[in-house]
């Protein structure tokens, strides 16, 4: 069984992708930047694009029937070294009980705004173990 999910940005039809593809348990979740796609605009504060980034890829895997407490790997793409510690103080208290797999680069954004990029793989049923 495969199932994708579309958050409805724009970029998954430009792009050709899918925010998440469910096959099996396993649900892999692509890279999602700041966006608040209520209002399609993107914060300047880092910490801020972490948490709309989290809340996106929750939803996601909350339609694959997962949720972000599955989470068994966890890649962060940070536009700008000097924005570690604001990501950390962000991502950290979503993740500090759950402790996935993590990895960090430091990486030059598609776009000038973007500032954080994250991507995830979550396994049904990972919380309950």
């Amino acid at each position: 069984m495969v199932q994708r999910v579309s958050t409805g940005s724009p970029f998954e039809a430009t792009f050709g992708y899918s925010r998440a593809v469910r096959h099996e348990d396993t649900v892999y979740v692509s890279g999602t930047t700041g966006y608040d796609y209520a209002t399609m605009t993107m914060p300047d504060d880092v910490g801020q694009q972490a948490a709309n980034a989290l809340a996106t890829i929750d939803k996601a895997l909350k339609e694959a029937g997962s949720s972000i407490q599955d989470t068994v790997r966890v890649v962060y793409y940070v536009g700008d070294r000097d924005d570690v510690n604001a990501v950390v103080a962000a991502v950290g208290p979503v993740f500090k009980d759950i402790r996935p797999a993590a990895s960090m680069l430091i990486v030059q954004m598609i776009e000038a705004g973007m500032k954080i990029e994250i991507e995830v793989t979550a396994r049904i049923g990972a919380a309950q173990n």
